[in-house]
């Protein structure tokens, strides 16, 4: 695991165009830690918020902490639902990723040890990332891969429903989508026995996203041999890594001094991206 640093040492850089999404420009906000001798490892963060809402600052917690923590994170943006129907943020997001690839020698990162994270939704784009599929869309840098080789999601979709009563399911889908469709927004419903090391981290009580969608996709990637750590919280719902002492329906920043889970998360985290992105070069 790299080096932890003080979060003052990170050099921050917001809302920069990495790509195009759709008709107009893809930002994205980048937090870089202190130079190193060697190539570093980096993160692609993605928010969640059902795939309608949310922002990249939504997480920009994880970019601060891990980026102390010595991973250069990219915090991009995506289209919602609301402005355009699946794959288009699949799209968006191999595009973040392939920016930064693209752009690896300037960043100091090693091509070979770029990840991908997200939660609730954005962790569905992440574990979505993993897979093969041909979402690559137009956005830029087509003469680079979109190939990760870690991946982690907290409490992300793991199956796209295509009957039953998840509005966030059927606005991402949008009308005439038939259950093909939805099945190739499926991480589970894909050939994963080719699939990188995956951290899954998921509240046993988590309502929105039951932590089946966890235990089903970890117990495929047992089953297909691959490497994959699961993390479960006992008596934690959605979005658990934000909650403060008080409780209710508040959520705070993981990097947030009251964010009861928010530092340990993140500390599972960076140990699982440091074995297989640190570890995949001298670090």
């Amino acid at each position: 695991m790299p080096r932890s640093r003080n979060r003052a040492d990170i050099a921050v850089r917001k809302g920069f165009v990495i790509g195009k999404a759709g008709g107009r420009d893809l930002l994205a906000d980048l937090y870089m830690p202190p130079a190193a001798a060697e190539l570093r490892p980096a993160i692609v963060v993605l928010h969640g918020g059902g795939w309608r809402r949310g922002r990249r600052e939504g997480v920009r917690g994880f970019g601060e902490l891990l980026s102390a923590a010595g991973f250069v994170c990219l915090l991009p943006s995506y289209r919602l639902s609301t402005e355009a129907h699946w794959p288009a943020q699949l799209e968006d997001v191999k595009c973040a990723i392939r920016f930064l690839r693209a752009s690896a020698d300037s960043l100091g990162v090693g091509a070979d040890r770029i990840g991908v994270l997200g939660d609730s939704a954005g962790g569905h784009l992440a574990l979505m990332a993993a897979v093969p599929s041909c979402f690559e869309g137009h956005g830029g840098y087509a003469q680079h891969s979109s190939a990760v080789a870690a991946v982690g999601s907290m409490y992300g979709p793991t199956r796209i429903s295509y009957e039953g009563t998840r509005p966030n399911h059927a606005a991402l889908m949008g009308e005439g989508a038939n259950q093909a469709d939805y099945d190739s927004a499926s991480p589970i419903a894909y050939d994963l026995s080719g699939f990188p090391p995956c951290l899954l981290i998921h509240g046993v009580e988590d309502e929105p996203v039951p932590v089946a969608h966890s235990l089903d996709f970890h117990a495929k990637l047992k089953r297909l041999g691959r490497p994959v750590d699961l993390h479960l919280f006992s008596g934690e719902g959605h979005a658990f890594d934000r909650k403060t002492p008080e409780g209710g329906v508040r959520m705070v920043d993981v990097a947030d001094p009251k964010s009861v889970y928010g530092r340990a998360v993140v500390q599972i985290i960076a140990l699982f991206f440091g074995k297989y992105l640190a570890g995949r070069a001298s670090a």
